[in-house]
């Protein structure tokens, strides 16, 4: 996978077609290494392969599918210095899953004095644009990948100079990033803070988009929730092919962590997505 330089480290695109996938789970590891046809792509959380006795198993799956690779840890809108440890470890799991590229969250899961165990939203103001791409910058060029930045749930909002869209599409080119973006993120916040998701969607930037998560979400105590553990609800659908015909992304991943379903219904939801991905012609 080429690499342009700074000030624009997208990803570059190798074909028109969108590559649909899951994220790598262990309940899900029979399954995957039949090589279903249904999967073109797998995503690894790095934090599941930090131990070096995993990395044997981390090496025959990129020898199987593409695979990005998705970090938990980094902190990006942490203030200060980026962890050394954390760093290191995501460089040395790249080196064995040469991934296309990896990905990070908008928001930050510790500060200087404590780990929060959970991502937080940043405020949107160009101070804060300066810190988390100055830190894109450095994963970029330890890693030596492209670096795509994903939008978070929150159960607040904080006030700040930019409209969140604003705040993405000038941290996409301040950092040279592309987008993860997270449709059922965007649908859970849209419900819970009252906007129009779809006129968020039309305000980001289509080119800036790399890849999308996609996965049920959760409505509990009238509020909803990102638990990775539903199946894709109908309005889901409905906002994900909206999505779908708004932008091009390389690569559709449904994420589960919970309540994993029959194999068929998620081969179902992969031959659906890659239904949707597909141009007319392509379809025949």
């Amino acid at each position: 996978m080429r690499m342009r330089e700074h000030p624009d480290q997208l990803v570059t695109r190798e074909s028109g077609v969108t590559r649909i996938g899951v994220g790598h789970r262990p309940e899900l590891a029979l399954w995957i290494d039949s090589r279903p046809p249904e999967i073109g792509c797998l995503e690894i959380v790095a934090e599941h392969f930090a131990d070096p006795k995993r990395f044997w198993r981390l090496r025959t799956i990129a020898e199987t599918y593409p695979l990005s690779l998705h970090s938990l840890g980094l902190s990006l809108g942490t203030p200060g210095p980026l962890d050394h440890e954390a760093l290191t470890r995501l460089v040395e799991i790249v080196a064995v899953a040469e991934p296309l590229w990896v990905s990070e969250h908008i928001g930050f899961c510790r500060t200087a004095e404590v780990d929060l165990g959970h991502f937080n939203p940043v405020s949107p103001t160009r101070e804060s644009i300066r810190v988390i791409a100055d830190h894109a910058r450095e994963v970029v060029e330890a890693c030596g990948r492209p670096l795509i930045l994903e939008n978070i749930t929150a159960n607040l909002t904080i006030p700040g100079e930019l409209l969140e869209t604003d705040f993405l599409n000038r941290l996409s080119e301040e950092s040279g990033c592309g987008l993860l973006l997270d449709v059922t993120n965007l649908f859970v916040n849209a419900r819970n803070f009252g906007f129009d998701p779809y006129t968020w969607l039309r305000d980001i930037d289509p080119h800036r988009v790399v890849q999308l998560h996609v996965v049920g979400y959760t409505h509990w105590r009238d509020r909803w929730h990102d638990l990775h553990e539903e199946a894709i609800q109908d309005d889901l659908w409905q906002m994900i092919a909206a999505v779908l015909a708004y932008t091009t992304p390389q690569a559709v991943i449904i994420e589960r962590d919970g309540n994993f379903p029959p194999i068929d219904e998620l081969e179902a939801d992969l031959r659906r997505l890659t239904a949707m991905t597909q141009a007319p012609d392509d379809a025949e």
